[in-house]
């Protein structure tokens, strides 16, 4: 459970007057100690955060280039198969003619 601003400088206020409040019997530096692990917690995840952010705009620059890559290749497979489909059409008809006027 994380402490509101509030909390924690109460905490540290009660310090500095030398008059600190218990907690349910513990101590002020067990308090303390433990505000600090999760404040440190809270900058290391804040990073964290900012890594991720970057990378996935990395990843979406990545997907739109991988898109525009796939987008191209689909128009050139479609043309690739048209000139295959034609040139077969042409050597079909080249050994039809060979056949009629060459052929036994």
């Amino acid at each position: 459970m994380l402490m509101e601003k509030e909390e924690i400088q109460k905490i540290f206020n009660n310090k500095k007057q030398g008059s600190p409040r218990k907690r349910r019997g513990r101590k002020p530096v067990e308090i303390e100690s433990k505000v600090a692990v999760q404040g440190n917690e809270i900058k290391h995840l804040h990073s964290d955060v900012e890594e991720m952010k970057k990378d996935i705009e990395e990843i979406k620059k990545s997907l739109a280039d991988i898109h525009k890559v796939l987008s191209e290749a689909k128009g050139g497979w479609k043309t690739l198969m048209w000139a295959a489909g034609a040139g077969s059409a042409v050597t079909a008809f080249i050994i039809m003619i060979q056949q009629i006027f060459w052929g036994k």
